[in-house]
């Protein structure tokens, strides 16, 4: 798979300036080194990932003036009774992010997807719960992802990370960017509400999931080693 597929045909298509579809071709390279990074840090294959040629913008109504920006997203999709997961890339990201935020915000994926895994290995759940509004939401997000330490072993990473997510992803430069430069000028543009941001797997469908038993068996020891850390936070 191409990981750009989809915003070559965008620029094809005249949806993206030539100007954008250069910037966001010449920096791609530092996504690439990012889940290189990724990988390197934690000791797992990064799922698939793609650039998406849009942005997504998140509010609690369609008439809201409270809305925040979601610069990726993990996706999961069952595929002949195997779990497939997928991240988003926003193409906005790529082209303006800096190099610090790209990084952070692939690694803060790659924490969704271990923490889809450990659900859908457990039988947790059959749907992801969302929270009413974009706080609780954020609060929700933090408390129920694996601890970075326990997963990634590159201190400037985790440096990152955590700068970037101490109560959900800001980054005002960025998100400034892509006001001026994306949303403003009319380029595609995706508007959701939060509720509808959120997977669904049906009960036949989670039962019949087959996932290699030594993964499950690593995400255990990566929930063990999160829950320690938690506790020494707190206690």
């Amino acid at each position: 798979m191409d990981p750009l597929f989809k915003v070559k045909e965008a620029f094809k298509a005249g949806v993206l300036p030539e100007k954008v579809y250069s910037l966001i071709e010449e920096r791609f390279p530092i996504t690439v080194e990012g889940i290189n990074r990724v990988e390197k840090a934690s000791g797992i294959n990064y799922p698939i990932a793609y650039v998406d040629p849009s942005i997504i913008v998140t509010s609690n109504d369609p008439n809201s003036f409270q809305y925040g920006i979601l610069f990726a997203r993990t996706i999961p999709l069952v595929l002949e009774d195997k779990l497939q997961v997928v991240i988003q890339i926003s193409a906005p990201l790529v082209a303006y992010g800096l190099k610090g935020t790209i990084h952070a915000i692939l690694a803060h994926e790659f924490l969704h997807f271990l923490e889809l895994i450990r659900k859908v290995s457990k039988m947790e759940m059959l749907s992801d719960e969302i929270s009413s509004n974009l706080f609780e939401n954020v609060y929700a997000d933090e408390t129920r992802l694996f601890e970075p330490k326990a997963v990634f072993k590159d201190r400037t990473l985790l440096l990152h990370i955590t700068k970037k997510f101490p109560s959900g992803f800001r980054d005002f430069k960025l998100e400034d960017k892509v006001i001026k430069n994306w949303i403003e000028k009319k380029l595609p543009t995706s508007n959701i509400t939060l509720d509808s941001n959120i997977m669904k797997i049906s009960a036949n469908s989670l039962a019949k999931i087959k996932i290699n038993p030594q993964f499950v068996k690593l995400i255990e020891n990566l929930e063990e080693k999160s829950k320690k850390i938690r506790k020494k936070k707190y206690y």
